[in-house]
């Protein structure tokens, strides 16, 4: 049966929370299939499946793109659009002069934030791609955004700890929350995203002990990636724990397999099938009537 979002928040306290990645018809066919409660499209897209150095490098097209496949993949998890950066505001790096892309807005504005923008863009990924929700990282003005993503109707997942979109201005890819203030900080900005209506959190590596205490304070659901076990659910990236992705391994992922290992295998009997002249075999060939090739 189709997860709605009640289902998920009427999950917390009584049994864990289970998330994952999917990018693609063929993996969110499976993961759906395993019984997985929530499905993230998320931009972490943008390094483990387009080899980009960085989530801020995708915008509205490529999440959309890959939610449509997911979405027409999933017949029962609660599928979840990340909102990327230029969703909501722009890179003026990436984006120097005002543009729309695939009919999404993309406004260089610095600091400041395209309140309609979002909003529209957030309403793409339910409208077009499908999804259940979107998620939103946290940002100086994500409470706003969150607002008014919200009173739109639409359900909204919030981000909080580790953000990579903004990771240059947190102090890089580290821990979150290990001082008593910035600890303080992450408890009020999880306190505020449940106010404003976000159905639930993502709880991004911050010290287990911290993700209890958020947890413990919320009457909705924590999900935690490099939190610790005390979160209500958990989120992995799902070529990382299937062993699909070799450039580097978060201390957090425990992979389950290596596929990477296995893929090779079967690649490296394809390649000496072929060479070897072993494929394809007449099992796999079709045939034509002797009277027929006689003609030709």
């Amino acid at each position: 049966m189709k997860m709605a979002v009640k289902d998920i928040l009427a999950l917390k306290n009584k049994r864990k929370i289970t998330m994952l990645t999917a990018y693609d018809y063929p993996l969110a066919s499976l993961v759906d299939a395993s019984g997985i409660d929530m499905i993230l499209v998320g931009d972490s897209l943008a390094n483990v499946v387009l080899g980009l150095d960085s989530t801020t490098k995708v915008g509205m097209p490529e999440m959309l793109h890959h939610s449509k496949a997911v979405t027409r993949a999933v017949k029962n998890a609660l599928v979840i659009g990340d909102m990327p950066y230029d969703s909501y505001q722009v890179n003026p790096v990436r984006d120097k002069t005002p543009q729309v892309s695939d009919g999404c807005l993309r406004q260089p504005v610095s600091n400041r934030v395209n309140l309609e923008g979002c909003v529209k863009n957030a309403r793409r990924f339910i409208d077009e791609a499908k999804c259940d929700a979107v998620k939103l990282e946290w940002f100086d003005r994500c409470l706003e955004v969150t607002e008014k993503i919200i009173k739109a109707g639409i359900p909204m997942m919030g981000h909080i700890g580790l953000t990579p979109q903004t990771v240059d201005k947190i102090g890089g890819f580290k821990v979150q929350g290990r001082d008593a203030e910035a600890a303080r900080r992450l408890i009020q900005e999880a306190r505020d995203l449940e106010k404003l209506g976000c159905f639930s959190i993502v709880l991004e590596c911050v010290p287990d002990k911290l993700a209890e205490i958020i947890t413990q304070n919320l009457k909705i659901p924590t999900i935690g990636i490099g939190a610790g076990a005390h979160c209500d659910g958990q989120v992995l990236v799902i070529n990382d724990m299937l062993g699909l992705f070799e450039r580097y391994t978060p201390k957090f992922v425990k992979k389950y397999i290596n596929l990477s290992a296995v893929i090779l295998k079967a690649i490296a009997e394809y390649k000496n099938d072929v060479i070897q002249e072993k494929f394809p075999g007449p099992e796999h060939s079709f045939r034509i009537k002797e009277e027929e090739l006689k003609k030709i």
